[in-house]
């Protein structure tokens, strides 16, 4: 953490939005001079005020701490995902070679992940694609340097993986950061639509730098069911 970018930051923050340092002192029910000090450099808000402002102002924890402020990035992110989605559409479209096909949304009922995408399929394959894996879980501050996100379906008690990604760097990364980029496309797969019975689920597994691994299991389900035409 640079300290001096994250005292520039606070001051860029406070007047983008009006504030003087006297009422973002009292929106975090601290002393108008902690808040100058905060700007100057000689002290900063401890982690659980961090939060708030992050989440007050909506810029992640991860920009704050590095000192970077873009109120852009989430609508960009959104901008992107959408245009994935789209042309996700367009290629699924044109790779079904014609046939009668229908699509269905995936979804997850996990509270800590917000997962969304489709599946698009005819009597004879289908295709899925994930566009948004997102951690809602809470704030999870932990920082790793190998995370894998493996797709599995279950058929009959048999475990197989259609789709793996993963992260290996020299710079460890927050779980947020890592499924910010992370989509999944699988075209002209045998399994046909009729055949998924909420039998999907991601399974995300992050190590941390003593090696601990904690593992996410992320069923997936079908907003309707599927049904085809004989």
């Amino acid at each position: 953490m640079n300290a001096k970018k994250v005292s520039k930051l606070i001051k860029e923050i406070r007047k983008k939005h009006n504030l003087t340092q006297k009422e973002l002192a009292d929106k975090y029910n601290v002393t108008y001079q902690a808040v100058s000090k905060w700007e100057n450099g000689k002290n900063l808000p401890d982690m659980m005020l961090l939060k708030q402002i992050s989440k007050d102002f909506n810029i992640s924890l991860d920009d704050i701490l590095e000192g970077k402020y873009n109120t852009n990035k989430r609508l960009n992110i959104s901008i992107v995902i959408i245009m994935i989605l789209i042309s996700g559409l367009i290629y699924l479209i044109i790779n079904i070679d014609n046939e009668d096909f229908k699509f269905k949304t995936i979804t997850t009922e996990c509270n800590n992940f917000k997962i969304s995408g489709i599946i698009s399929y005819s009597n004879k394959k289908s295709a899925i694609y994930i566009d948004t894996i997102e951690y809602c879980g809470g704030d999870n501050l932990e920082i790793y340097q190998n995370i894998e996100c493996n797709l599995y379906e279950t058929n009959n008690n048999i475990i197989k993986r259609i789709s793996t990604c993963d992260y290996k760097n020299n710079q460890n990364v927050s779980l947020e950061k890592f499924l910010e980029n992370i989509n999944i496309t699988i075209d002209n797969y045998y399994q046909i639509c009729k055949e998924f019975k909420n039998n999907l689920y991601l399974e995300i597994n992050a190590t941390d730098k003593n090696n601990k691994i904690t593992t996410y299991k992320v069923p997936l389900t079908l907003k309707e069911n599927c049904s085809t035409n004989s």
